[in-house]
C-alpha cells in the first residue's frame, strides 16, 4: 500500500512530525536542483531515523507582494504534493502567505515557528533564502542562532548543468521561450498543466478538430503556439496522444489565453473532467490565418508532426 503524505494547513502537527528534517522553500516545479535536496535529506533520514517535512508557502511570496503577477507557477499545489510524495516526504506544512505572516520579524520566525512549533532539528535552505518582515532574515541569521534554538542548517551547493544554476526562474524562462525539451530535461519529467475541461465556443468542433478547453489559472504562460502533448483523463493511467494550442487564437480574434487540446481518436464529451496535459515538443508559434481553409490545412500538418513525436 502506498504511504500517503500528511498535509497540514497549520501547526497542529502530530508528535512524530516534530523534531524532523525540514526543507523550507517554494519548491515550484520540483526540478533537478530541488530533487538533489530531497535525496540528501533522505540519506540523513535513514541515518537519524526521523521524518522529512517540507515547510512551503501559498501563494508564492512573489505573487503576494506583486499582485500584477498572475501567471507564474510551474506546478499547482496538487502536482507539488504528488511530487513531494514521490520524493519520500513524510509531511508538508503549507503556510498561508498573507499580510500578517509577511510582517513577522525574522527572529520570531525562527523562535516561534522553526523552534517552538516545528522543533526542527535539521533545516535545508537555499543560499538566497530570505524571510521575515522586509526580508531581513537570511541564511546568516539562521546560522547565528543554531545553538540557541538547537537546530543545524544545511545549505547545499546549487545544482548546475553546463555552468548554469538550475532554478525555477530558469525553467520559467525556458518555457516562455518555447524550449520545452530543455525545461523537461531540468524538471526530469514532462512539464504539465492540470485543469478542468470547460465548454467553449466549439470553434474547433465546427472546423472538424474538437478540442478540450482548459483555463491556465496561475500557471506560467509558455510560448504561445502549437505543441505535441500527452493527455491523462482524471486518474486513468492510460496516456493518450494529442496536439494542443496554447494561445489567443488570433484567427478567431480572441483576447484571453486558453489551452485547447485535441486528443487523437477520441470524440467523447469530457466537460468537467480533470485533464493532465504533458508538453512534449514545441511545433510552431501561433499565427493568424487568412481563413478557415488555411487554418485546417496547417492543423493537419501539425497533427502529422505531433504523431511523429
Amino acid at each position: 500500500m502506498v504511504k500517503k503524505i500528511k498535509y497540514y494547513k497549520n501547526f497542529n502537527i502530530e508528535k512524530k512530525h516534530k523534531g524532523a528534517i525540514i526543507l523550507i522553500g517554494n519548491f515550484d516545479g520540483l526540478h533537478l536542483g530541488h530533487q538533489k535536496l530531497f535525496k540528501r535529506a533522505n540519506i540523513l533520514k535513514k541515518k537519524l531515523n526521523c521524518n522529512v517535512g517540507v515547510y512551503t508557502f501559498d501563494p508564492i511570496p512573489k505573487m503576494f507582494f506583486f499582485k500584477n503577477i498572475k501567471n507564474y507557477r510551474i506546478s499547482n499545489l496538487r502536482q507539488k504534493l504528488d511530487l513531494f510524495e514521490k520524493f519520500k516526504v513524510d509531511f508538508v506544512v503549507n503556510q498561508k502567505f498573507d499580510k500578517n505572516f509577511s510582517q513577522i520579524n525574522y527572529f520570531e520566525f525562527i523562535e516561534k515557528i522553526l523552534y517552538k512549533k516545528l522543533k526542527a532539528k535539521y533545516i535545508f535552505v537555499s543560499n538566497n533564502f530570505r524571510f521575515g518582515n522586509k526580508r531581513k532574515g537570511n541564511v546568516r541569521s539562521l546560522k547565528k542562532l543554531e545553538k540557541k534554538f538547537n537546530y543545524k542548517i544545511i545549505k547545499p551547493t546549487p545544482f548546475k548543468s553546463k555552468n548554469k544554476i538550475i532554478s525555477s526562474t530558469l525553467i520559467r524562462k525556458l518555457l516562455e521561450k518555447g524550449k520545452i525539451d530543455l525545461a523537461n530535461k531540468y524538471l526530469d519529467r514532462k512539464w504539465a498543466i492540470e485543469g478542468l475541461v470547460e465548454k467553449g465556443r466549439q470553434m474547433g468542433k465546427k472546423i472538424g478538430f474538437p478540442t478540450c478547453n482548459i483555463r491556465l489559472k496561475n500557471y506560467v504562460i509558455a510560448k504561445p503556439g502549437v505543441y505535441a502533448v500527452d493527455v491523462i483523463i482524471e486518474n486513468n493511467k492510460k496516456t493518450l496522444k494529442g496536439i494542443a494550442n496554447l494561445g489567443y487564437r488570433p484567427t478567431f480574434n480572441q483576447k484571453k489565453i486558453l489551452l485547447e487540446v485535441n486528443i487523437f481518436n477520441l470524440s467523447k464529451n469530457l466537460y468537467n473532467k480533470l485533464l493532465t496535459v504533458k508538453f512534449l515538443k514545441f511545433i510552431r508559434g501561433e499565427k493568424k490565418f487568412s481563413g478557415i481553409k488555411q487554418l485546417k490545412k496547417q492543423i493537419n500538418l501539425d497533427i502529422k508532426t505531433a504523431k511523429k513525436t
